[in-house]
């Protein structure tokens, strides 16, 4: 079992956002948002960090996750590991129009295909306040956007899971259990 994470300067939690290349609306169908979903569960296995929050928006993700080794190769394997799987589904099931809006029109890369924007949108947090500010703002992110008018209700986040009232058939788990908090008003 991993260790119980605290958060502090020296095990800084990330909030991550990543966005899909031009703000495409890649993540539309409940389909697409299940590829990301186990994506995101296969980087989390290979970077070895704990997911604490998220939501999966048409167009781009937040993620608050433990930062194990550099943020720079959490991010790396994430942003890696998602873009393959998405590339891939979208190859095997012959979606060929929602390939070509991901082509690279310079091929000075290795890889044919981006899916995620280039920019690094990746804050260190290190205190519990914060955090739980983070945590707010990712579940409330749908309600913002006009999807739901509560937070549970919005089955491609992790709200359900901190609210207790977690499904049989959540999309991704979280670590939340894992989170030592120094306040005991926090551990709801």
């Amino acid at each position: 079992m991993p260790h119980r994470f605290q958060i502090s300067v020296d095990s800084q939690a990330l909030f991550i956002t990543v966005v899909t290349k031009n703000r495409l609306p890649v993540f539309q169908t409940d389909q697409m948002k299940s590829v990301l979903c186990r994506a995101i569960d296969e980087a989390r296995a290979s970077a070895g960090f704990l997911l604490f929050a998220y939501v999966i928006m048409i167009d781009h993700v937040h993620l608050l996750t433990s930062r194990p080794t550099t943020t720079s190769n959490v991010l790396r394997v994430l942003k890696g590991i998602t873009a393959r799987r998405v590339i891939d589904y979208l190859k095997e099931n012959n979606y060929l129009s929602s390939l070509s809006k991901l082509e690279h029109h310079e091929r000075y890369r290795k890889y044919r295909y981006s899916l995620w924007q280039t920019e690094k949108n990746v804050f260190p947090i290190f205190t519990e306040e914060l955090f739980m500010q983070k945590v707010n703002y990712i579940h409330l992110n749908p309600v913002r956007a006009g999807l739901v008018e509560s937070a549970k209700d919005y089955r491609w986040s992790s709200a359900r899971i901190w609210q207790g009232c977690q499904s049989e058939d959540e999309p991704l788990l979280v670590d939340k259990n894992l989170i030592h908090w120094r306040s005991t008003k926090r551990q709801k």
